[in-house]
Formats: C-alpha cells, structure tokens, sequence
C-alpha cells in the first residue's frame, strides 16, 4: 500500500514562482537566478510532501506543463527558430507569450482552457509531417535533483495521446488523416523517456492520460490498446500508473480497464457514481488509485465523508489514506490484492478504517490544491 500525490501547487506559498518569473522578464535577474529559484521552489515543495511513499516530479513548469512536454519532443514551430539542441527557456517563454528576454518576437501559441478548471494551456501546433526528438532535458535533470535529496520521485509526464489530442493540425493535411496518426511518429520518444527513468533508478511513472473522460471517437479509443501495448513492451521501464481526472471513465471504461499497465488512477470527486463499476472493470492483480478529497474546496476536508466514499474498496481491503491532488481529486492507492493489506486492516469495513488511519495519521494542516 503506497500514499502518493498526483500534482503539487508550484506557485509557492508566498509567490515565490512568479515574483521569479517577473524578475527575469524584467531583467532584475538572470537565468542562474531564475533557475536557482526554481530549485528552492521545487526543494520546498518536496518537503511539505514529506511521508508519501511517491512524491510527484516533473509537476513543476515555469508556464505550462502542455508547453513543456511541446519542448521536451521538440515539436516547435519553425517560426520559434531550428531545434537541433535543446529547447531553452527563452524559447518556451516566447512560445507562451510571443516575447522573452532574447530572441525576436513571434506570434504566441494559442492558449485553450485546460478541461473544466479556470487553468489554461498552449496548443502544440502539429504538422502533416512533424518530426519529434527528445530535445529537454528539464525532466531528467528534475528527477535527478530529487533523487540526490533523497526524494522518492514518481516522475509526471502528459499521455503521448492527450499530448496530441490536446493539440492542433496546421499546414496541408490530406483527406482522412489527422494528427493521431503521428502517434507512430511520437511513441519511440516516449519509450526512451521511460527507459531514461528506469535508469534512473525511478520505480513508478504517472503518465496523465485525462482525455479518457471524454467521449472519443472510435479510432482513439481503439489508439489507446496500441499505445500502452507499445509502451508496456519496451524495457526496462517503470512501472507505469495511467491516470485520470477532471471527470469519469464512462464510456472509456472498458478501454482503461484492457491496458496493459500497472496501475490506474480515478476521479471520485467529480464522478463519485463510477466507483462499483471500476471495481469490477479493473483486474484484481493491478494498483488502483482513488480521487476523494476535492483540491478545489477552500475547506478541509469531511475525512469521515471521505472514508465513506471508499468504503466498498475499504470492505474489499484495497485502499489507504491518500493527500490531495490536482484537478479536484486525491489518490488513495489501491493494490487489488487483499494480501497486500496491513494485517490489522483486514476485516470489516469499520475496523479497515480504524486501522487505516491509525496507520496513517490526519495531516495536522490540510493544504489547497490547484489544477494543473
């Protein structure tokens, strides 16, 4: 039984983030200052998660975390210059807003509401022929930092299908094709940021995959079996824990449940209803992760509602405690198999919950989670 969290608030408690971010627009600091920054920002927000078996990486961005996955595949717009090296940050910053401390300024990329938050992201723009490179490397040298402090790293990274989905074609596309079928194109990348991260030393990967809530059309359902058969079949790789929020499975049930993957994450706050039918959808031998505690509620949290939510996989011994999470929902990890359980949390549904949160003590002060 793991306690993990999907996603961090990376502002800083006092607005460390974007007082950085200002500085160095405005020339008051340079990169080293800004970059420096950032590790404290990031170091900071390591230790308030202090005690989870899984802490996030990969959840802190400078702008926007869609923006970033653009950069680390290098699929950059010719307007933003050539992209044989790696991405920088200017060139992200004028990818976001058109403009940065060095290099001319350009049209910005789109910006789109990110699902059913107040949050935004930048559309990747996608060409009939887009080629894709590794070409960052802010994730690896982020999960180094915190595996040098000691940190369990659990590194986040956006789904090669929502990546796509969430963006746009431009340019001559021929009749029928559209951007799922740079898929093929996208998915060697995608195995070797893996493989990087099992180097590493990384155990679990959150990969976000939250375009399983909507309702898709045929071919990228049928896209998601491929995919994760594809990525599942290269090693070595972490463990890999797909996951979902801002809404429920639904129709997309059946395809999340035939993934060849470790784990799966649900959302329980904003689909409270799905929870029986996941049950009995997700193979018994793979982790389950549960969103309950609602990041947008200014509020604690109802701990007693809570355990309440989850009390038909309490009664089958599947869950423990959990923090909050991005986008509404918090993680109670969930291995489906009874023998992974404590043995004082096996029994009834009361005495789970008793041992459950003897085990797992109430954090003294809850925290307000954002959306990415």
């Amino acid at each position: 039984m793991l306690a993990h969290n999907l996603g961090f608030p990376r502002i800083g408690p006092h607005r460390e983030m974007k007082k950085a971010v200002e500085d160095y627009w405005a020339g008051r600091i340079d990169g080293a200052g800004l970059a420096a920054a950032g590790r404290a920002i990031r170091s900071a927000m390591w230790r308030a998660q202090a005690g989870l078996d899984l802490v996030p990486v990969g959840d802190f961005t400078w702008y926007d975390h869609v923006l970033d996955t653009t950069a680390m595949f290098g699929a950059l717009p010719d307007r933003f210059g050539p992209s044989d090296g790696d991405v920088d940050l200017d060139t992200i910053f004028r990818m976001a807003r058109g403009r940065a401390p060095t290099g001319p300024d350009v049209p910005a990329l789109e910006m789109t509401k990110w699902f059913d938050t107040n949050y935004h992201y930048l559309v990747p723009e996608f060409l009939p022929d887009q080629p894709f490179r590794l070409s960052s490397r802010r994730l690896f040298d982020e999960v180094r930092e915190a595996l040098d402090l000691g940190v369990p790293a659990k590194p986040v990274v956006l789904g090669p299908l929502t990546f796509l989905w969430l963006g746009k074609e431009v340019g001559r596309w021929d009749a029928g094709r559209s951007r799922l079928d740079l898929a093929g194109r996208l998915l060697p990348h995608d195995a070797e940021v893996l493989s990087r991260l099992s180097r590493m030393g990384v155990s679990w990967v959150q990969v976000d995959e939250p375009i399983l809530i909507l309702d898709l059309p045929g071919d990228w359902q049928r896209a998601f079996r491929k995919t994760y058969e594809f990525l599942s079949g290269n090693h070595p790789r972490p463990r890999i824990l797909v996951t979902t929020f801002c809404g429920g499975l639904e129709d997309n049930l059946g395809t999340a449940a035939s993934l060849p993957v470790e784990g799966l994450h649900v959302d329980l706050v904003r689909a409270p209803g799905q929870m029986d039918a996941v049950l009995e959808a997700w193979p018994r031998d793979r982790v389950l992760s549960v969103g309950v505690v609602d990041g947008r509620n200014v509020w604690r949290a109802d701990l007693d509602a809570v355990l309440d939510r989850v009390a038909p996989a309490l009664s089958a011994n599947r869950c423990g405690w959990r923090r909050p999470a991005r986008c509404g929902t918090s993680p109670w990890t969930c291995p489906r198999r009874p023998t992974s359980m404590p043995r004082s949390a096996r029994g009834s549904p009361s005495q789970s919950r008793r041992s459950t949160a003897r085990a797992c003590p109430r954090p003294a002060r809850w925290r307000r989670s954002f959306a990415r």
